[in-house]
């Protein structure tokens, strides 16, 4: 008591007859008489203290956009093709002005827009389930070959490709997580785990390095376990930002590489292309970061990642086709079922990617109808693998799709011809 004393004496000095009061509850205990050099009278008050209750923490800006955003939970993502949710973007820039947003009142409150809006929105939900099944058949039928002892017809598949899509699939994944876009999420992981049971299948037939493949699975593993402990707030930001320059450096080093060496042995064996791009992608990530680059710059350079996924995703098919004239024995490998069922889930986005003037959408869609889609599909007729019919049903199907897709975009937004769609699509205004 003393030294208590003495504290308060050094602390709040009081004269003879100042009170001091506490205010820090309403219930006066008494009164006592403080000891110090100063004698002097004051009243205490009990103190109930108890710890400071934890606010909860506010979720992120974008989370709650989300939840009040009902339009962004019809669109999915083709796990083919770089799709994101509906927002109309110029070419290259995604904070540009939206044509869409730029239109009258009187055209975006046309019943024959919103229709139209309301329903390419449904077309790019409906692509979501041949895209989740995609790969089902080509799985099935490599299952059978391997159980059979014929390892040569899933050398038909080239490994090159699926990884490719693989990797693409795993970035537009990292992309999605950020975003808590969750239906993509899904399809994006499904996308993800369905290519590496694939290439899992072709590493076993020999058509995949095993050295390749041990990485793949590396990669792919920690990329899972990244994205979703970041998805649900469980990563640290320092961590994500790391994966996100890593996923970056990987896709620009790899889509070089991948398209020199779908060539080879037509051309040299080497991994200069892969190192020059790689070390390009390292400078342009470190530019970004230290803030040497300019606003454009750096949002380039994060806009890289989806980009890349889709050019990825583009080259997919032609290093399948390239597989097809070389080998053309081997095309019996290949499923037609797949092929048609990644033209149809690609050709349903055709149509959002147009209304929207989303010149990325549009061209990784149509690129995968016209050359994974129907492009193997001719491939597979010309070899007598599918039946004419079949070939025949498609082709007209597809093409009425898109004579269909023009042509009511058109009409929703007043013009007289399909390529005024078009050249907005491509000049994004």
């Amino acid at each position: 008591m003393p030294l208590i004393s003495q504290l308060h004496s050094l602390l709040f000095p009081v004269n003879r007859n100042q009170v001091l009061f506490i205010f820090l509850d309403l219930k006066k205990v008494g009164k006592a008489v403080l000891h110090s050099h100063q004698p002097s009278n004051c009243y205490i008050f009990n103190a109930n203290l108890q710890p400071p209750k934890s606010i909860p923490a506010l979720l992120p800006y974008r989370k709650r956009a989300k939840q009040n955003n009902t339009l962004n939970k019809l669109v999915l993502l083709s796990p083919l093709v770089c799709h994101y949710r509906l927002k109309p973007v110029s070419a290259l820039d995604s904070d540009a002005p939206r044509p869409i947003d730029q239109r009258s009142e009187d055209l975006k409150s046309s019943e024959s827009f919103k229709q139209w809006d309301s329903l390419t929105a449904k077309f790019a939900g409906a692509a979501n389930i041949p895209f989740l099944i995609l790969q089902l058949p080509q799985i099935i039928l490599n299952a059978r070959n391997l159980l059979a002892g014929n390892q040569a017809a899933l050398f038909a598949v080239p490994w090159l490709g699926m990884f490719t899509g693989l990797l693409g699939n795993l970035s537009l994944l990292s992309y999605f997580a950020k975003k808590r876009e969750t239906e993509v999420v899904v399809v994006q992981t499904l996308g993800v785990v369905t290519i590496y049971i694939v290439i899992s299948q072709l590493a076993m037939a020999g058509s995949m390095p095993l050295p390749h493949y041990a990485v793949t699975s590396v990669v792919i593993a920690c990329g899972l376990v990244v994205n979703f402990m970041n998805y649900f707030y469980l990563l640290n930001p320092t961590i994500w930002r790391y994966w996100e320059d890593f996923i970056t450096i990987a896709g620009l080093s790899a889509l070089p590489q991948v398209m020199w060496s779908t060539f080879i042995p037509y051309v040299p064996n080497t991994i200069l292309p892969g190192a020059i791009a790689f070390v390009l992608a390292i400078l342009a990530v470190i530019m970004s970061r230290t803030g040497k680059l300019p606003e454009k710059g750096i949002k380039f350079v994060g806009s890289l990642s989806g980009w890349t996924a889709t050019l990825l995703f583009m080259w997919m098919p032609v290093s399948q086709m390239w597989t097809n004239l070389l080998n053309p024995d081997n095309i019996k490998g290949l499923s037609a079922l797949s092929m048609l069922l990644a033209m149809i889930g690609n050709g349903l986005m055709i149509p959002r990617a147009l209304f929207t003037r989303d010149l990325m959408w549009f061209t990784g869609s149509t690129w995968a109808c016209i050359f994974y889609g129907w492009g193997n599909l001719v491939c597979l007729y010309c070899c007598k693998v599918t039946s004419r019919e079949f070939f025949l049903a498609s082709t007209t199907g597809f093409v009425a799709w898109l004579v269909f897709s023009f042509w009511r975009d058109t009409q929703v937004y007043g013009y007289n011809s399909p390529l005024k769609s078009l050249k907005e699509l491509i000049s994004g205004s």
